[in-house]
């Protein structure tokens, strides 16, 4: 059963974590896990010409990517994020949109070769609703490929999460926690040809390790010979 997100709750959440992630001057990074240096990098990708990033946050991956000679868009659901990494990143090629990412994905028509999620909106959005959406907007061969915290055993579907703790206001919002394979299967069965799950143990012995999922669009059919 979908669970009710809040978008204008959600929104006040991120704006506010907006307030204590950004920093001023954060360099590009590209980091698929929560330890820097661990892990692999840009090459989960493929050699895109053209990504997105859903749930961009500080947009130092799409800087990083745009330095290497990538063309590079994000989408956030955060405006004060949105207006932060406008000012940051103002001398790179990214453009950067504000807007849910099920709404933007739906309604602008734009293809990717790549669209990906570091710990962002993969995590918290209904993969029922946007796995297709992000089917649609890949250009054929193209990758879709995510990261985030493993399932909690037992613990899988929407799963509620405060924000600061267990004081103050009530800012909530949901992410979603599956095993790998229902991860692979959902993929597969959203319209990707190939859909690969792994848990990439951390660089520590016990300490959390990171989910990392890719799938695939399939290729464009080959036309044969004209007759």
């Amino acid at each position: 059963m979908p669970v009710p997100h809040d978008l204008a709750a959600e929104t006040e959440l991120w704006d506010s974590y907006a307030e204590s992630a950004f920093k001023d001057k954060a360099e590009p990074t590209f980091n698929w896990t929560q330890y820097v240096g661990h892990g692999p990098g840009q090459e989960l990708l493929g050699n895109p010409t053209t990504v997105l990033e859903i749930g961009c946050g500080t947009g130092r991956a799409l800087a990083y990517l745009d330095s290497r000679g990538v063309k590079t868009h994000g989408v956030d659901l955060s405006p004060v994020m949105v207006k932060k990494v406008r000012e940051r990143w103002s001398e790179s090629g990214t453009t950067f949109a504000h807007g849910d990412v099920l709404e933007y994905l739906a309604e602008h028509t734009n293809t990717y070769d790549a669209i990906y999620s570091m710990f962002g909106a993969a995590w918290f959005a209904d993969p029922g609703r946007l796995f297709p959406l992000v089917r649609a907007r890949l250009n054929p061969g193209g990758v879709f490929a995510f990261s985030q915290p493993p399932a909690i055993p037992g613990a899988y579907g929407p799963q509620g999460m405060y924000k600061g703790g267990f004081g103050g206001k009530a800012m909530f919002t949901y992410r979603y926690s599956f095993r790998p394979l229902v991860w692979e299967r959902m993929l597969t069965s959203a319209g990707f040809a190939s859909a690969s799950a792994d848990v990439l143990d951390a660089p520590h012995e016990g300490h959390i390790g990171t989910l990392i999922v890719r799938a695939t669009a399939a290729q464009a059919p080959t036309r044969g010979p004209v007759r």
